[in-house]
């Protein structure tokens, strides 16, 4: 009997406290709450390396319209990638993290990509975190800015914009390095 009733105001206990964490839909909360300090704003430097061909492509076409092959943009492919993120232009320079994520023709009538990216950081003060990118990617222009719409780690509610430059591209085999100047606020 007596364990019974135990197990009864534990079971109880457990309801009372699970209703009570869930007495609310939104709250305000304060930036002490969260943890948050004054913001920093930071500038990484980095090389993104493309690499569409050979025994270990790090960008593979997963998806296309039916239009894509016709199409002068190629609107419609899917390509997901897991870019090398490195601090020089050579691909044997260090690796600082990875590009991850996927972009996609997304313009009729120019070279236009949708770049929906995660920058995953391995080095530094940045190791473990990351950086989200959404944005436009209009591939010809010299330099395409693009936003910073989040992050985690030290980028936990990043906001800022990336500048990538096309620092390199072989029209034989695909690959391409561009440069990025990134700018974030963060905490």
């Amino acid at each position: 009997m007596e364990v019974k009733f135990t197990l009864f105001l534990l079971a109880t206990f457990i309801n009372i406290s699970a209703g009570k964490s869930q007495e609310y839909f939104a709250r305000k909360l304060s930036r002490q709450e969260m943890g948050l300090g004054r913001q920093k704003l930071s500038h990484l430097h980095f090389y993104f390396h493309d690499i569409v061909s050979g025994p270990n492509p790090t960008a593979v076409r997963v998806a296309e319209a039916a239009v894509t092959n016709s199409s002068a943009t190629g609107f419609g492919a899917l390509v997901m990638i897991d870019d090398p993120l490195t601090v020089g232009p050579e691909m044997g320079s260090k690796m600082v993290g990875r590009a991850q994520g996927i972009y996609a023709s997304a313009d009729l009538n120019h070279l236009g990509l949708l770049m929906v990216l995660n920058y995953a950081f391995t080095e530094g003060e940045f190791n473990g975190s990351t950086l989200s990118i959404l944005g436009r990617n209009a591939v010809f222009s010299g330099v395409r800015e693009m936003p910073v719409v989040g992050g985690s780690g030290v980028f936990r509610f990043a906001r800022g914009y990336a500048q990538a430059r096309t620092h390199t591209f072989d029209l034989k085999t695909g690959y391409t390095v561009v440069e990025y100047n990134v700018y974030v606020f963060h905490h």
